[in-house]
């Protein structure tokens, strides 16, 4: 247990340091590459803050833990919304302007209600995991055209900003792609084996400990990212990390796990207790974000409490489940 605990941790501190690092050199290389700044902010950006859920996913499906990779992605969404956005919105309320984002809200909240349609017979095939990841490669080009064409959009003076922050040689940022790809490779390797390893100990499901330790693990980049954002007044990108991140985790995240190892049943609880959970936040939001009305969108101080409270709540009807098992 200790050991596996110790991997844990050490997995934490290494994903967060590697993805960071993955995600500079990305965005230093696609500068160089001659890359608008939005588009880098959008897609390279946005894919590399969703490296960790991708990749931890991916081991613990070829781990033979399905389980371990829908909790991580359905995790990390109520995590990213509830106790991310949550918590920066209390300590400093955020404002969308950026018509994009006033598009990925609705597209969010459909993306949503679809995967949860994929699960409602009770399980998840190949075949639906490779339409998710169409879904993805969709977003992606959806994505690039959005940023070409949204030039004088309100989040593309923040992502100069952050671009010109982080300015390197190509050298330098060919190294911290390879070298940040590598290490989240290692890290995430040292999760899931730590978090599989305390599920069998605990003799708790492997969903649960994706749904808690795991999430909040490969949440962390997002963490960093939309904190720092919300610091400097970008509001935007705070809540575009966010948002761009949770419809990664739904297509990607899912969808390689299921090509990978697909699952003819997928834990009832999912479909009753966790997907509820990522609706109604996905849904507040929707609500708080796109603004009705002529009410600008944003999340207030109250509004930021109520999701971190419904975060509070769930995370520890998940830790009592947890410890009334293992006691």
């Amino acid at each position: 247990m200790i050991l596996a605990l110790l991997a844990i941790l050490a997995g934490f501190v290494l994903l967060m340091w590697s993805a960071d690092r993955f995600v500079d050199g990305a965005a230093a290389t696609a500068k160089h590459a001659g890359m608008p700044s939005l588009l880098i902010g959008i897609v390279i950006v946005g894919f590399g803050t969703s490296a960790p859920e991708m990749v931890v996913s991916a081991l613990a499906a070829l781990d033979g833990s399905p389980g371990l990779a829908l909790g991580n992605a359905y995790g990390s969404n109520i995590a990213n919304t509830g106790l991310i956005l949550g918590a920066t919105a209390m300590v400093i309320p955020l404002t969308v302007h950026s018509k994009i984002i006033h598009k990925e809200l609705p597209l969010l909240l459909a993306l949503t209600c679809v995967t949860a349609a994929f699960f409602w017979n009770g399980g998840l095939s190949r075949t639906e995991s490779v339409i998710l990841l169409a879904g993805f490669f969709g977003l992606i080009g959806w994505s690039v055209f959005s940023a070409l064409k949204g030039k004088g959009d309100a989040i593309e003076g923040e992502y100069d900003s952050e671009l010109a922050e982080h300015e390197m040689s190509l050298g330098k940022a060919l190294f911290w792609v390879a070298a940040g790809l590598i290490l989240l490779i290692v890290s995430s390797r040292m999760l899931v084996w730590g978090a599989v390893t305390i599920a069998q100990q605990l003799g708790v499901s492997d969903l649960i400990i994706g749904l808690t330790i795991v999430a909040l693990g490969t949440s962390l980049p997002e963490l960093a990212a939309t904190v720092a954002a919300a610091r400097k007044g970008e509001h935007d990108i705070a809540i575009g990390n966010v948002v761009g991140s949770n419809m990664f985790n739904l297509l990607a995240v899912v969808g390689i796990a299921g090509a990978i190892a697909p699952m003819p049943t997928v834990p009832h609880e999912l479909i009753t207790r966790d997907w509820p959970m990522v609706m109604g936040l996905t849904i507040a939001l929707f609500i708080f974000g796109y603004g009705f009305r002529g009410r600008q969108g944003r999340i207030n101080r109250f509004e930021g409490a109520a999701l971190l409270l419904a975060y509070l709540v769930y995370t520890g009807y998940l830790i009592y489940e947890i410890t009334s098992k293992a006691l």
